[in-house]
């Protein structure tokens, strides 16, 4: 393969007109660059520069190779300024994943603030579930995605800490949500241990959300007695407003409730999910990852949740 730097000094010595002239531009001596041209000639096998009184003019060989060598020289500097223009945030592309409840509330206020200052940064958003993204993730489709953890890290979605930067935007806790005249709406500390006779509402079986909130009724002593599933919040909620049960919604997921649907907190301390965002590390993280990142932190630090009792 020819050498770009020599390609360089062909089409300079060609424009001065001389070793001597290209010497002195490039800011080498003369011999380095009779000596580079001279390697040159060898590799293509031609004569690319003939000599005369007054200096050297290219060969036709020598003509052909500097109209590809100019060609050459501006792809390069092309790709150079489009490189700089990435890790400078003025281009390039952020691929993004998000669960439904966090691409609903968390990723629109990021994506503004983000927007305000690097406007030329092409943001794309995919959706679906945790277990959906993760895999995704690791195999390089996305540059960042939001993912949730219930309870302890291997209870949820985070990819392997040592491929991959995640940062903590938000705890989300997990409300009681009850049909308008069900019987418990208006005791005064509600825990999860007086819902022990009721049918539930959940997520699909397979999924990390339902076995915590199977778990965090095992801790209060009780089997859930699961009537409907649903990975869809709004199915859930329309289910629980038709009274057909209850259900541990996260807050993220109560935005908005339904009117027709009573909130309840949990007492002492309700069960909680972790909203993290993960990125690939190290040479594999997309230049405009890390702003992206602090955008998410300060979004998820102005975040209110909406939820309140009724």
């Amino acid at each position: 393969m020819l050498n770009v730097g020599r390609l360089s000094i062909l089409s300079e010595v060609a424009r001065a007109g001389s070793f001597s002239a290209a010497a002195e531009t490039l800011s080498y001596t003369q011999s380095a660059v009779s000596q580079q041209i001279a390697t040159l000639e060898a590799e293509t096998g031609v004569t690319l520069l003939e000599r005369h009184a007054r200096g050297v003019r290219p060969t036709a060989a020598g003509k052909l190779l500097i109209e590809h060598t100019e060609g050459i020289l501006a792809r390069l500097q092309a790709a150079e300024a489009e490189l700089a223009a990435v890790a400078g945030l003025r281009g390039g592309q952020l691929r993004m994943a998000s669960f439904p409840t966090a691409g609903a509330t968390l990723i629109p206020l990021a994506i503004v603030k983000f927007r305000a200052q690097y406007p030329d940064v092409e943001l794309t958003l995919a959706e679906g579930e945790p277990e959906e993204i993760t895999p995704r993730l690791r195999a390089g489709e996305f540059d960042l995605a939001l993912l949730c953890e219930f309870g302890s890290p291997q209870d949820g979605y985070g990819p392997d800490a040592a491929a991959f930067r995640s940062v903590q935007l938000l705890e989300d806790p997990m409300y009681i949500a009850l049909p308008p005249k069900h019987r418990l709406v208006r005791k005064a500390a509600l825990r999860l241990s007086d819902l022990a006779d009721q049918a539930w509402v959940q997520p699909s079986s397979t999924s990390a959300a339902a076995r915590y909130v199977v778990r965090s009724c095992h801790a209060a002593g009780f089997e859930p007695k699961v009537s409907f599933e649903s990975d869809d919040y709004r199915t859930v909620q329309g289910l629980v407003a038709a009274g057909v049960g209850v259900a541990l919604i996260p807050g993220l997921a109560l935005s908005p409730a339904r009117e027709d649907l009573v909130i309840r907190a949990l007492s002492p301390a309700p069960p909680v999910r972790q909203i993290l965002a993960s990125a690939p590390s190290g040479s594999r993280m997309a230049p405009a990852a890390p702003a992206m990142l602090e955008a998410l932190q300060q979004a998820a630090a102005a975040y209110s949740h909406p939820v309140t009792e009724a």
